[in-house]
């Protein structure tokens, strides 16, 4: 029987996970995923765009290259994960795998996920990678986990996240909650990071369960 892409691994890694990160605030959050589906030995596909990369200089003071190439190769160094198990691709690399429906992961996380980007995945309207690879998880009804970042919520943001929603998108808004009596930021990320593997059913120890937290 031939595996999906969802069941086979690629070069010894567990099947691929695109991570989108768009320029609402949230930068640890995304990092903070990144490296736990790098230690769970995931291959990660990363879609960053130009406001991203504006908010990571400002929230964490990372500085990722604008090339895929060389965003590729310094993701791979700040994780220290393995060649090829991150690979960065641009806003308009129409060829890569995550452009289409017979090679995309099954698979995707926006996270932060800017209410323009929110916008623009509810209405079908692909004018960038990111964008279009989330349509393609969409009509191929894979599994896409949307994290937006924004207070309040509007509403044109609630109608475009209960449209997602109706189409099977996970709306997960970045509000983490302090039952578990967090002691930092990190904590706080971690829960939301957390709350994103379980739906991913990617074993997590970043958050105690409820009812263990003490």
């Amino acid at each position: 029987m031939t595996q999906t892409i969802e069941q086979a691994t690629v070069h010894g890694f567990q099947s691929p996970i695109t991570v989108a990160i768009t320029g609402a605030s949230g930068a640890p959050y995304a990092l903070t995923l990144i490296r736990a589906l790098v230690q769970a030995n995931h291959q990660v596909y990363v879609l960053m765009s130009s406001a991203a990369r504006v908010v990571f200089d400002t929230e964490v003071g990372i500085k990722v290259p604008g090339s895929p190439e060389a965003a590729s190769q310094f993701f791979i160094d700040y994780f220290d994960a393995k060649p090829e198990q991150i690979i960065a691709f641009g806003k308009e690399q129409w060829f890569s795998p995550v452009a289409s429906g017979s090679a995309a992961p099954k698979k995707m996380v926006v996270c932060p996920c800017s209410t323009g980007t929110l916008a623009a995945i509810s209405q079908g309207m692909s004018d960038n990678l990111i964008e279009r690879a989330a349509d393609v998880v969409i009509k191929e009804k894979g599994q896409l986990i949307l994290v937006p970042r924004e207070t309040p919520f509007s509403t044109i943001h609630l109608r475009n996240m209960l449209a997602l929603s109706e189409l099977g998108a996970t709306i997960m808004p970045a509000a983490p909650g302090f039952y578990h009596e967090p002691k930092s930021i990190g904590d706080l990320v971690n829960f939301m990071v957390g709350r994103i593997l379980d739906h991913l059913g990617i074993d997590q120890s970043l958050m105690p369960r409820w009812g263990y937290q003490k």
